[in-house]
């Protein structure tokens, strides 16, 4: 370390990123770094480092860059509260990867010493989550219109991994919106807004192409439809009418 702090070339490699991701993110305004050497070269300081460490650590939890700014270039952002709550879902995230290591192991004895494992603990690991739960109903709501043309393709596909996969990134989704409910933050602020955001653009990614006029009927439903009502409040009460609110504070940003 020099004197006046790290250079971009000795941030990347401590770091193992490269010099154009570092480049990127002070373009972006995610990470800028506070120094300049006399030829005008980047130096990042120790505060520079910490910030670094908490990007890429949003980043393998599956966050997104714009998401990752807003929370730590918040004012309010508090380093020591955001490392309990990464190693909470690091936790989480541990203890479903050493359930679906136990149910592999299980199913290569069964396959090396001619077992037949029940039907039941074959797919006991991956909870009581059912994507056929409303088929029938998606399908007589839905089912003449591109939307669910473009999901029932893109489903038929999927296997538990993809489901699981699904559930995961939900289930994360979820958290962070009763986390934000349960800490008095506004459904239009930045952090609400980029949640729902992302929940969008997970609809589009993962079933179909989801407009933000299309999430905003969809967040209509979440409150109007007892059912959906009932799963976002069963998490927190008043969820679903805040996911709602989120979603269009969220299409007034985008002008909608």
């Amino acid at each position: 370390m020099g004197p006046r702090g790290h250079s971009v070339g000795e941030v990347a490699a401590l770091a193992a990123i490269s010099v154009r991701t570092l480049h990127y993110y002070d373009a972006i305004g995610l990470l800028i770094p506070s120094e300049r050497s006399g030829g005008g070269h980047r130096l990042y300081s120790e505060g520079d480092l910490a910030t670094l460490q908490q990007i890429l650590f949003f980043k393998e939890l599956g966050f997104g860059l714009q998401a990752i700014g807003r929370i730590v270039n918040d004012p309010a952002f508090d380093r020591r509260e955001a490392l309990v709550l990464q190693r909470r879902m690091l936790e989480d995230r541990s203890l479903q990867v050493k359930k679906l290591i136990g149910a592999v192991d299980r199913a290569i004895e069964g396959i090396e010493k001619g077992i037949v494992v029940d039907e039941k603990d074959m797919f006991e690991v991956f909870g009581d989550f059912d994507p056929s739960k409303y088929e029938e109903e998606a399908r007589g709501r839905w089912g003449g219109t591109q939307a669910y043309a473009e999901s029932a393709k893109r489903t038929a596909k999927y296997g538990k991994a993809e489901w699981q996969a699904i559930k995961v990134e939900s289930d994360r989704l979820n958290e962070g919106l009763v986390d934000l409910l349960d800490s008095g933050v506004s459904p239009d602020d930045p952090r609400a807004m980029d949640l729902v955001e992302e929940h969008r653009q997970m609809i589009s990614r993962r079933f179909y192409p989801c407009s933000v006029e299309m999430h905003v009927g969809l967040g209509e439903m979440y409150v109007a439809d007892s059912r959906f009502a009932g799963n976002y409040d069963g998490l927190r009460p008043g969820l679903a009418r805040y996911v709602c609110s989120a979603i269009k504070a969220n299409a007034a940003r985008n002008g909608v």
